[in-house]
């Protein structure tokens, strides 16, 4: 992946990173995913985003160069991998959600042997770490050299009428930004769930609900 590519907006860079592919070296073997739903998230201008207030140790990463990995650890139990964008010194990132298995199935499975289908490998941004052995130690790699150990493939840009976008998944602030973009049929998309708590009128906390999206035209 050409790192100028990465280094203009995270919305653009989202988009661009559809369809592209994840190559990572595991313990057991090349694992490799198409990329089939991401989310940008920007900086200061993004409450949602982990530096919307400013650089601290943890998130310094995401203030560039672009295409680094920045991976942080979430809910005490799992890992989460985002590419930066935007030029250095400005943050940016796009969250990598979800993607298709592209390489060894019976790898894959290996090294995700709780998946009941295919279609689960990497569906959802812990399940697509976890499946590529992204962890903290990962956190900073470039992934546009072809000798870093996590590498990002271009692949043919995904025509237009087959990107949708709506709100991201899970985030309270900013919820209605329509920046989680993915490809419109595939079955790797991890389900929308809203930022915070919805409740029905009998008290029982609401269950997940189709996003709202949006056709994204030429």
């Amino acid at each position: 992946m050409d790192r100028a590519t990465l280094s203009g907006d995270v919305l653009p860079a989202a988009r661009r990173l559809l369809g592209c592919t994840v190559e990572a070296d595991t313990p057991d073997g090349v694992v490799a995913v198409r990329l089939v739903e991401v989310e940008a998230y920007r900086g200061a201008d993004d409450p949602a985003s982990h530096s919307f207030r400013g650089r601290t140790p943890r998130n310094a990463v995401m203030f560039g160069p672009a295409g680094h990995l920045y991976v942080y650890f979430v809910y005490g139990m799992h890992f989460c991998a985002n590419v930066t964008c935007l030029g250095d010194g400005e943050s940016g990132a796009v969250l990598l959600r979800a993607g298709e298995v592209v390489s060894d199935p019976g790898i894959a499975r290996v090294r995700r042997p709780t998946a009941r289908r295919d279609v689960d490998l990497a569906k959802g941004p812990a399940r697509l770490a976890s499946l590529l052995g992204l962890a903290r130690e990962h956190n900073g790699l470039d992934v546009t050299s072809p000798a870093s150990p996590v590498r990002i493939v271009a692949g043919a840009p995904v025509p237009a009428s087959r990107v949708r976008s709506g709100p991201r998944v899970g985030v309270a602030a900013a919820a209605d930004l329509p920046w989680r973009f993915w490809i419109d049929g595939a079955p790797e998309v991890s389900p929308y769930r809203p930022g915070g708590t919805r409740r029905r009128n009998g008290g029982q906390p609401a269950g997940p609900r189709r996003a709202p999206s949006v056709r994204i035209d030429p």
